[in-house]
């Protein structure tokens, strides 16, 4: 298996996110080439907790000028994970 740490990039926090986080549901961005099994396995490594569902999404890059000159922004994989009703919640907001 990859290590963890490579397939969840990082938390995507915005005012949905924020809404799913009380049904125990949490969005990440991961690795695009990461399926749901290693997503899931992923997540329970590094946070300690029990995965029930994974839904992934792969988005395509914007294209964004600059100038004349034209480019498509990266393509990103999202993957929104639904945790069981007896696993602790994930705190991303710890020090404020």
């Amino acid at each position: 298996m990859k290590d963890p740490r490579d397939i969840i990039k990082r938390p995507i926090i915005t005012e949905h996110s924020a809404d799913l986080m009380a049904d125990k549901k949490y969005t990440f961005e991961v690795n695009p080439k990461a399926n749901k099994t290693e997503i899931k396995q992923a997540v329970e490594l590094i946070f300690d907790v029990n995965v029930v569902k994974v839904n992934t999404m792969n988005l395509k890059g914007k294209f964004k000028r600059m100038g004349r000159y034209g480019g498509f922004r990266p393509d990103r994989k999202k993957a929104v994970i639904q945790l069981s009703e007896d696993s602790k919640e994930l705190e991303f907001f710890e020090s404020v």
